[in-house]
C-alpha cells in the first residue's frame, strides 16, 4: 500500500494524544479530515483533545484508558468501534519516563516505564490488528525514537522498551507480509521533541531534565506521523539528529559508547530552567489540559530540512536529476570546448 487507500474507514485512535506529541498528532489527524478517539488516563486532558478535534469539525471520542493494561484497551477499542465505526488507523504514541542511572531505578519504576512503553503499543497493536486483518484493511502506526537504534544514558527502561517495540514490529510485520495481509505497520521515528514529558517524568537528575539537541517542536513530528497516515510507508526516520543517530550507531557504535558517556549527563540536563518539576506521571495522570509543548520553546526548532524532504520526496528527486542533467551537461560542454582547441 503505497498511497491512501480510499476503502480505509477515516478513524483513528491515538494512546497518549491527550498531551505531547499524542496532543499534536491528535490536532494534525483532526485537521486533515480524521475522526479521532483519544486514549489517555487524565480526564481533563482528554477533554481538551476531544475539543480540539470537535473544532476542526471532525467527530472525537475521549476514553480514559492506562494503555498498560490490556483489558481497558481492548475494551477502549470496542468502544470506539461501537460509537465511531470501524478503525483505520491505530497510533501508539502513549509514553512515560524515568530519568537515572539504572542502579538508581526502583525496579518498580523500571517495570512500570516498560509496562507503558512497550506493552502499551503490544496491547493497541493487537487491539488494531484483531480488528483490521479480518477486514484486511487498516493501518498501525508505532511511534519510535532514535533511541530504539541507540541506547542513551539515564534512560535504560525508555531505550530498552523503545527497542523491544523496534524488534515486536519487525516480527509481526512479517507475518503480516506472509498472510499477505493489506494492513500495513508503519515504524515513524522521533528526535528530540519539546513536550511536555519533561516536566512531568520521574527523575532522579539534579537539574531539570531537557531532551538532547537539537529539538524539535511537536508539530514536526505530528505531520510526519500524519503524512505517513495519507502515504503509508514502513520506516520513517525524522529529523537531521535521527539519520545521523541511527546511521551513526551502524558504523561507530563503539564511539558512541565513549561520546555519549561523556556528554549524555550534561546534555540531558538544564540548569538554566528553574521551573520546579511537576508531579511525576509515572503512576498516575497530572491533573490539568497541559497541550503540546514543553517549556524549551526558546530552543525548538519548528522545521527541518530532512523532513521537508521526506515530504517533498517528488520534488526532491526533481531537483536533484535536474542538477545532475545540469552537471553532466556542464562536463559535457568542458569535454567538447577542450577538444576544440589546438
Amino acid at each position: 500500500m503505497s498511497k491512501l487507500d480510499p476503502t480505509i474507514s477515516r478513524i483513528a485512535v491515538v494512546t497518549g494524544g491527550s498531551a505531547g506529541l499524542g496532543r499534536a498528532v491528535v490536532r494534525e489527524l483532526a485537521d486533515r479530515g480524521w475522526d479521532v478517539a483519544v486514549l489517555a488516563r487524565g480526564q481533563e486532558g482528554l477533554d481538551g483533545a476531544v475539543a480540539d478535534v470537535r473544532a476542526a469539525g471532525r467527530r472525537a471520542l475521549g476514553v480514559p484508558t492506562d494503555v498498560a493494561d490490556r483489558e481497558q484497551v481492548e475494551a477502549a477499542a470496542t468502544r470506539v468501534e461501537d460509537e465511531l465505526g470501524d478503525i483505520g488507523l491505530w497510533v501508539n504514541c502513549a509514553m512515560v519516563g524515568v530519568f537515572g542511572e539504572f542502579l538508581e531505578t526502583d525496579p518498580d519504576d523500571f517495570e512500570r516505564a516498560t509496562q507503558v512503553n512497550y506493552f502499551g503499543f503490544v496491547n493497541g497493536t493487537r487491539a488494531a490488528l484483531s480488528r483490521m486483518t479480518p477486514r484486511d484493511k487498516g493501518h498501525v502506526i508505532q511511534v519510535g525514537s532514535a533511541l530504539a537504534h541507540r541506547g542513551i544514558p539515564l534512560q535504560a527502561a525508555y531505550c530498552a522498551s523503545k527497542h523491544a517495540v523496534q524488534g515486536f514490529t519487525e516480527s509481526v510485520t512479517t507475518e503480516l507480509i506472509h498472510n499477505r495481509s493489506h494492513v500495513v505497520i508503519s515504524t515513524v521515528d522521533m528526535p528530540a521533541l519539546n513536550t511536555i514529558q519533561f516536566n512531568w517524568v520521574r527523575s532522579r537528575l539534579p537539574e531539570h531534565p531537557k531532551p538532547v539537541p537539537p529539538i524539535f517542536q511537536p508539530e514536526v513530528g505530528a505531520r510526519a506521523i500524519a503524512d505517513v497516515a495519507d502515504k503509508p510507508r514502513r520506516r520513517s526516520w525524522i529529523g537531521e539528529p535521527t539519520v545521523m543517530t541511527v546511521l551513526g550507531n551502524r558504523f561507530v557504535a563503539n564511539w558512541l559508547d565513549v561520546y555519549l558517556a561523556k556528554t549524555g549527563y550534561s546534555g540531558q540536563q538544564a540548569p538554566e530552567k528553574s521551573e520546579p518539576m511537576w508531579p511525576d506521571n509515572l503512576y498516575s495522570p497530572v491533573a490539568g489540559d497541559h497541550g503540546a509543548h514543553g517549556i524549551f520553546d526558546d530552543q525548538a526548532r519548528s522545521t527541518s530540512p530532512q523532513v521537508w524532504y521526506t515530504r517533498n520526496r517528488g520534488v526532491s528527486y526533481a531537483l536533484a536529476a535536474a542538477g545532475a542533467l545540469g552537471a553532466g551537461a556542464a562536463v559535457v560542454r568542458a569535454v567538447a570546448g577542450s577538444r576544440r582547441r589546438p
